[in-house]
């Protein structure tokens, strides 16, 4: 007389993987919070400098201003040059320092080519850097 099977069958096995999802969503809200937060970390950095005495840099930033009128005339440093006389005066500017800047000055009805000839000139003179003058409104 048997009241039950001799036989067991076997119960689920737990399951031993980690569950990733948990982990990834504390791992992006911990991401997000440090998005936030590391612009205000570097920002309050608050340093008090030491002073010391020392020689002031000498190679202050050098600039030639060439300006052109309505007519078109030419200056160079305010002083009324012809184009063989602004190509001498840049070169001789190249030669001073590399890193002279070309302060244009035009005059709005100066037409597009007379700036690119004045352009072109300081460029072939060496000079690269060219900052063009206006008005604030």
């Amino acid at each position: 007389m048997a009241f039950g099977r001799l036989e067991r069958s076997e119960a689920p096995r737990p399951i031993s993987d980690i569950n990733v999802t948990p982990m990834v969503d504390v791992m992006l809200v911990l991401v997000v919070i440090l998005i936030i937060t590391a612009p205000l970390m570097a920002s309050s950095l608050r340093l008090d400098l030491p002073r010391a005495e020392a020689a002031r840099p000498t190679d202050a930033p050098r600039f030639v201003t060439v300006g052109i009128d309505p007519e078109g005339k030419l200056f160079l440093d305010d002083k009324p040059v012809s184009s063989d006389q602004l190509a001498q005066g840049l070169a001789q500017a190249a030669t001073r320092s590399r890193d002279t800047e070309v302060q244009l000055r035009a005059d709005r009805t100066v037409p597009y080519g007379k700036v690119v000839e004045v352009m072109g000139a300081a460029q072939k003179a060496g000079l690269n850097r060219i900052g063009f003058v206006a008005e604030p409104q």
